[in-house]
């Protein structure tokens, strides 16, 4: 059977040579998301066995499915999970709620299964259904219960944060949040995770910036490859990546909070192979430079220039077999797959990209 999982074709495929075991250096960290949204599918034991054969420590799910986090049982692998959007009403009205969510999601696992964060709501700002006024409510509630249980000093709880909740991220000491959601959201979230000593998690994704600015961004720069960089005209700081610089931009931005304290974790990232006429820069090739160049980059330790010191990213990516419908949480892009065996002896991505453009 041929098992799907885009990085670890890209780590193989670019990087042969360099042991997956290194992947975790002590400055920063390169995990994986894992998705399950599509048909015949290898099962969760084989799922863990295949990362720990590759020395992936990390894994970041959408969900608190039984069978998969039994599967982590005593894999070492760390595991973050996910409380969606649908159910930030209930987790924000009464702590009844969460209460028995931490029970019938967290604690029958915990710590076999090395549970080390929640993700409470997934990119809840750009979410049609306007769940937002219920998120910091249900976060503070999660919170509550892990700690009425007693796993609340080993468990983090956050939400991933897409870059459109910035009203400005050029020049990245600019980076500022939309007016509209600073004080209903934004402070009481940052607050909330510096209180409880936990991150702020951000989907960072510079295709988006890219394939909108196409005559002002380059694809080297954007693709971590060789460049002349682009200078922040305020500090004359020289960004050689996009990446970087969207970091610093979320950075530049909590520090004008006055939270440059609260540490940062990139959630999701990744490049799409396949997408639109009009996307430009989608394809295989620039999803491999991208993915490879982003591992290699975290290799060699270090942080942003001005943001963390550290680096921890996860890839977006999901298992998938004859896909038959969107990625988990349905995306604004639907999903990468790469087919590859366990020798990664094919090399095929597929990721369909909406036309719902993201700000740089």
């Amino acid at each position: 059977m041929e098992i799907l999982i885009h990085f670890l074709c890209v780590f193989l495929f670019l990087f042969s040579s360099i042991c997956i075991q290194s992947v975790f250096s002590d400055s920063g960290s390169i995990g994986i998301n894992y998705g399950r949204v599509a048909d015949n599918l290898p099962s969760p034991p084989q799922v863990v066995q295949l990362l720990k054969t590759q020395g992936i420590t990390k894994v970041k799910l959408y969900d608190t499915d039984s069978t998969v986090l039994n599967a982590f049982s005593g894999s070492g692998i760390s595991v973050t999970v996910a409380l969606p959007n649908e159910q930030l009403s209930a987790a924000a009205a009464n702590t009844p709620f969460t209460d028995s969510w931490v029970q019938s999601n967290i604690l029958p696992y915990h710590p076999n299964t090395k549970i080390e964060a929640i993700a409470v709501g997934n990119e809840v700002f750009v979410d049609p259904k306007n769940t937002t006024p219920f998120l910091v409510p249900a976060m503070k509630n999660v919170y509550a219960s892990l700690v009425k249980y007693g796993v609340g000093s080993s468990i983090k709880v956050s939400s991933p944060v897409a870059l459109s909740a910035l009203q400005s991220s050029y020049p990245p000491s600019s980076g500022s949040f939309k007016p509209d959601l600073i004080e209903p959201v934004i402070k009481p979230m940052l607050n909330f995770l510096k209180e409880t000593g936990s991150y702020m998690m951000v989907n960072a994704y510079p295709f988006f910036a890219y394939s909108a600015n196409t005559d002002t961004i380059s694809l080297d720069y954007a693709l971590f490859r060789n460049n002349s960089g682009s200078k922040d005209a305020n500090n004359g700081l020289l960004y050689k990546s996009l990446f970087e610089a969207q970091i610093d931009a979320v950075s530049a931005a909590m520090a004008a909070l006055g939270f440059n304290d609260v540490k940062m974790v990139v959630t999701e990232t990744g490049w799409p192979s396949k997408g639109d006429e009009n996307e430009v820069g989608s394809s295989a090739e620039n999803a491999a430079a991208y993915n490879g160049n982003l591992v290699r980059r975290v290799l060699t330790g270090g942080g942003t220039l001005c943001g963390p010191k550290s680096l921890s990213t996860s890839i977006y990516s999901h298992f998938s077999m004859k896909t038959k419908s969107p990625a988990p949480l349905q995306r604004e892009t639907t999903g990468s797959s790469t087919q590859i065996s366990r020798k990664c002896t094919k090399f095929r991505s597929r990721w369909r990209v909406s036309r719902v453009r993201r700000p740089p």
